[in-house]
């Protein structure tokens, strides 16, 4: 489903934060277009931040509806400015699609458990004390870097680069070029590389070379799995979601502009 799919008075499903700001504009916007159910509604209006946006993509992704975001919040890389103007229906006509695909993160842990999640922004893997990881790094069943020492490494869709990603010095992906980045947290050996640029197709695969000493937690978004042993991440074939942008302010422009911030 696209925005310009979308009836002229579409069914709107408002979400917000529970910051007073959003839960504020959510009575207003409800007053004036009223509110529908999340399975009944044509599109998900999201009042929030980045994170609220995340909580409402892993919350109901699956519901296969396109998501209307509005920053309320203290980042709004993924949404659209608020304007209490009346203009939201207007807006939604115009609104122009991306689509996103999450990655798939499968942990196991020294317990001997599995755990899964996805991930519309990264996942990254972290010490857990004082002590270093040290991880060994396969693509594809290959093995890249036998033993990887530092504060950690992620993998970041396009979407996701802009975040800690690029907090940790690495490449701004663009949107539609299906490629994740690889990127090392703090390396101190081998101290040179600097990641990678991966197919989106890649199979990346984490192992813990000393669990017990150096223990090492997992993190998709926002979801932790501590104590983990291996980890393996994808690009999702299955989970595709819908994000509507002002033709002003789409999310393909912002990425783009954020390589020449100077």
């Amino acid at each position: 489903m696209t925005s310009a799919l979308l009836p002229a008075n579409p069914r709107i499903c408002f979400l917000a934060s529970t910051a007073p700001a959003a839960q504020r504009a959510r009575e207003l916007l409800t007053a004036r277009h009223g509110d529908h159910a999340v399975e009944d509604a044509d599109v998900l209006c999201a009042l929030g931040g980045d994170g609220f946006m995340l909580q409402t993509l892993h919350r109901h992704g699956g519901a296969g509806k396109p998501v209307f975001g509005m920053k309320l919040g203290s980042v709004g890389f993924l949404m659209n400015q608020y304007r209490d103007d009346g203009d939201l229906l207007a807006r939604l006509q115009r609104a122009e699609p991306a689509h996103l695909r999450p990655l798939e993160m499968l942990a196991q842990t020294e317990s001997g458990t599995t755990t899964g999640s996805l991930a519309y922004n990264e996942v990254s893997l972290l010490r857990q004390t004082r002590q270093a990881a040290h991880l060994s790094v396969d693509l594809n069943g290959q093995t890249r870097i036998e033993e990887l020492i530092g504060d950690g490494v992620l993998v970041s869709t396009p979407a996701g680069s802009t975040a800690y990603n690029y907090s940790a010095h690495g490449p701004i992906l663009p949107l539609g070029s299906h490629t994740l980045a690889l990127t090392p947290i703090a390396p101190y050996r081998p101290r040179r590389w600097r990641g990678a640029i991966l197919k989106a197709d890649t199979q990346v695969r984490f192992r813990v070379l000393d669990p017990y000493k150096r223990p090492v937690s997992v993190t998709a978004d926002s979801h932790e799995t501590r104590d983990v042993v291996e980890v393996t991440i994808r690009e999702s074939a299955e989970h595709r979601v819908t994000l509507l942008f002002d033709p002003e302010h789409n999310l393909e422009e912002r990425i783009f502009s954020e390589q020449f911030v100077v």
